[in-house]
């Protein structure tokens, strides 16, 4: 018999089978603890038939490219669309951002990531910060020229970009502007506003969060209609569980925080009137893979069915374009270690392969030196070289799902969807996910499971090889940090107050006045008077303040 009462007809011979096996585990593995995964799911031993039902192939599993999506949203998946492969690059200034990109791509990269210096991310000009910190750790970009010169040579019509760009999205008119400037049209502009989950910073992004929530929440309807009007094939949306389980949360609670903010975010597009099967469609996911491999692909498998349920039927979207849930993933920054930091290439590979299993569309792979300093160019390469070792060599993309119909997978993918759906429903219950978090519930949960987390390495329950088990003597020897020269940082700075001398200050002061008036018209869009300031020469931090006087500072809550 399974689980639900529902009769196997395995015969006598299988239970015997069991029986006899059973006995002979218990004898070599007496008073076995039980083992669980990071998400709390007990893992038994040995999975059979008894832990799935065949019957359930249809609903629960079908086929790839339809309802319910378990085993992937398109019909060929990897083997006739292979993932995006994307890099992040982020460094120093314009100049240094070009010609790293164009390196990259030449090794294989099929899209780009921008990631902008700190500064940008905090919403201020690069003249507004202690010189010494800019562009460790992502790109000087506070005007349209700024932009200009790092998208130099980039089919930016060809070629998907995702801007880390949170609220107000200035990288994007930015970038909007640039294509204007050579004749490129919006409708061929492609990409993700990458950062776009002003939620998932506010809970654990705290440096992303530049707006204050309401603030942040009328910008992101703004944008959303902007782009759905005006930039045909940009996706405006990516929510981002990636932030939440960096900052501790589980998997199955990563996944359902993730898609209580893409259920928020989709009520409040159409309490402004949108269509929702004009915009869900363009709604993209952005997640961790951790180094917990199966229950990974079950974490992704799970949400892809989850997702194509609670658009249909919640949100009530008809168009299956809606209903599918496309993924961007990363490998976990979380898991990478700085003793014996090689070992991280081992890690790294590892969450890759259960990211191309659990069907993602695109994925960026950590540098093994990630967790001592911003990645060096020889180990980025490694990186990149990761993904295209998986994709031509390993045979990875040979079948689609090639875990469908596996036991242990099919148990878990199962359970995952159970405990996911426990939370969901927990922070549903909550008034939804921006009432959760404004009171807290969210980060509480995240807080204790970082802390059980924690309480498990620091006892040996949870391995990290290196750390607490298979350690060495040998020192920690970080790489020396690629620091941009002062003098660069100082002539990047003096470009900008030139810059800001040269341009019509009058056309600046209008722009900034209109996206002022917008702020208090709930008639007007918010996003297009930005475009329209970035356009007449405003910079990010002119912009970012002109909001914060509108709509407020952004205050994250701490939760204790």
């Amino acid at each position: 018999m399974t689980k639900d009462g529902r009769n196997t007809r395995l015969g006598q011979d299988f239970e015997s089978g069991r029986d006899q096996w059973k006995s002979g585990y218990e004898k070599q593995v007496p008073g076995e603890t039980p083992r669980r995964n990071r998400s709390g799911i007990e893992v038994k031993p040995l999975y059979t038939p008894e832990d799935w039902n065949p019957e359930s192939y249809m609903p629960d599993l079908g086929f790839p490219g339809d309802t319910p999506f378990t085993r992937g949203i398109y019909p060929s998946m990897h083997r006739g669309r292979s993932w995006t492969q994307r890099q992040l690059i982020g460094l120093a200034t314009p100049e240094d951002y070009n010609a790293r990109m164009r390196r990259i791509v030449d090794t294989g990269a099929t899209a780009l990531s921008v990631i902008p210096c700190n500064s940008v991310y905090r919403g201020y000009d690069i003249d507004e910060v202690d010189v010494e910190i800019l562009g460790t750790c992502g790109t000087t970009i506070n005007t349209v020229e700024d932009m200009d010169v790092c998208l130099r040579d980039v089919p930016i019509g060809d070629m998907s970009i995702a801007l880390n760009d949170p609220s107000p999205f200035t990288l994007l008119a930015f970038m909007l502007c640039v294509a204007k400037r050579r004749g490129i049209s919006w409708d061929r502009v492609s990409g993700t506003s990458n950062q776009s989950d002003y939620i998932s910073h506010y809970v654990a992004n705290h440096m992303f969060f530049r707006l204050a929530l309401d603030g942040a929440r009328r910008v992101f309807v703004d944008h959303v209609d902007y782009a759905n009007k005006h930039i045909k094939s940009w996706n405006p949306v990516s929510v981002v569980g990636q932030h939440m389980q960096q900052s501790g949360a589980t998997p199955a609670e990563a996944m359902a925080f993730t898609l209580a903010s893409a259920v928020q975010y989709a009520e409040d597009c159409k309490r402004r009137g949108m269509d929702v099967d004009a915009f869900l469609p363009r709604f993209t996911f952005f997640f961790d893979i951790s180094i917990s491999f199966f229950e990974e692909i079950a974490k992704f498998r799970a949400g892809r069915r989850i997702w194509a349920r609670l658009a249909k039927e919640r949100l009530g979207a008809k168009d299956p374009r809606s209903w599918r849930f496309k993924f961007h993933a990363q490998t976990s920054g979380v898991d990478l270690t700085r003793q014996q930091p090689l070992n991280n290439v081992a890690r790294v590979a590892t969450q890759a392969i259960a990211g191309i299993l659990g069907g993602l569309q695109s994925m960026h792979t950590d540098a093994y030196d990630e967790v001592l300093s911003t990645p060096t160019e020889a180990a980025a390469k490694i990186a990149i070289q990761t993904q295209n070792i998986l994709r031509e060599e390993a045979g990875l993309t040979d079948v689609i799902d090639p875990l469908g119909g596996s036991y242990y997978v099919e148990a878990l993918t199962d359970q995952m969807e159970e405990e996911i759906m426990a939370v969901f429903d927990e922070i549903d219950a909550a008034g939804g996910m921006f009432e959760a978090v404004k009171n807290g519930l969210v980060q509480d949960k995240i807080g204790e499971s970082s802390m059980n987390f924690q309480h498990k390495v620091e006892t040996g329950e949870q391995t990290i090889v290196g750390v607490n088990k298979y350690q060495d003597d040998e020192p920690i020897n970080s790489p020396p940090l690629e620091r941009p020269s002062l003098d660069a940082m100082n002539a990047q700075i003096a470009n900008l107050k030139k810059f800001k001398a040269d341009r019509s200050n009058a056309d600046v002061q209008r722009t900034l006045s209109a996206l002022s008036r917008a702020c208090g018209d709930e008639r007007d869009n918010i996003f297009g008077r930005l475009i329209e300031a970035a356009d007449a020469g405003a910079s990010h931090g002119e912009i970012c303040k002109c909001l914060r006087d509108e709509l407020g500072f952004g205050q994250p809550l701490i939760a204790a």
